[in-house]
């Protein structure tokens, strides 16, 4: 009967089905948890059934940042190279909060997806048609990364998430552990922070800002 009941379980599988869940279940535990046996678990499925539908588990970590560099917008061809790449970055910025696990596992894949292969091609041709060289091109498409991934890596492990939370940890945690007469600037800067209602999420697009106006020029000269 209960081989009856699995062999109905997975009878119901599909590789989309699978990558689902196993993105559910890395978002709940993290990435390095993850296992086949913990994965058929959550599926009720047998384990050896999910190798039907994945190889092994680098063919299904390949098809999970599949699926995150799917949920990422393209940057838009109907404006300007710097528009298009900030609201591609913001968000890049918003699936990442929602997959953190994926943030070390971006540029890990040698055996991209299609996804992943067409998020790459859409940044490249925005770059290129702006006029940046292939290698300014390059530099751009890499700076542009780099802050994105750092800024997601620092945010997902920050003991706070909004203005309020900041606030609250200020001057219930940090201000009491910042002695003006020792801390003087540290002091004042949490003490100012908190009465202007500074909410650290606006940080991202501040150096966004400047990231991309720092590109400007090169892309000009060249």
């Amino acid at each position: 009967m209960r081989k009856q009941r699995q062999v109905a379980s997975d009878a119901g599988l599909s590789k989309q089905r699978v990558v689902a869940e196993a993105v559910r279940l890395a978002d709940r535990e993290g990435v390095h948890g993850l296992s086949m046996r913990r994965l058929a678990d959550a599926l009720g499925a047998g384990a050896m059934s999910l190798y039907h539908y994945v190889a092994n588990k680098e063919e299904l970590l390949d098809a999970m940042i599949d699926v995150v560099f799917e949920e990422i917008e393209l940057p838009p061809e109907e404006t300007d190279w710097q528009s298009a790449m900030r609201r591609r970055a913001i968000s890049a910025r918003q699936v990442l909060a929602r997959h953190p696990w994926a943030i070390s596992l971006m540029e890990s894949r040698t055996s991209p997806g299609p996804a992943h292969l067409r998020h790459r091609e859409a940044v490249t041709a925005c770059l290129r048609k702006a006029g940046f060289p292939v290698l300014m091109a390059t530099h751009a498409h890499w700076l542009l990364d780099v802050y994105v991934y750092g800024f997601a890596l620092q945010a997902a492990s920050l003991p706070f998430d909004t203005a309020d939370e900041f606030a609250g940890m200020a001057e219930d945690v940090f201000l009491p552990q910042l002695p003006p007469d020792e801390f003087p600037y540290l002091n004042e800067s949490a003490a100012a922070l908190v009465a202007a209602g500074y909410d650290p999420a606006g940080e991202f697009i501040f150096g966004l800002d400047l990231v991309l106006a720092a590109l400007e020029p090169l892309r000009a000269s060249a």
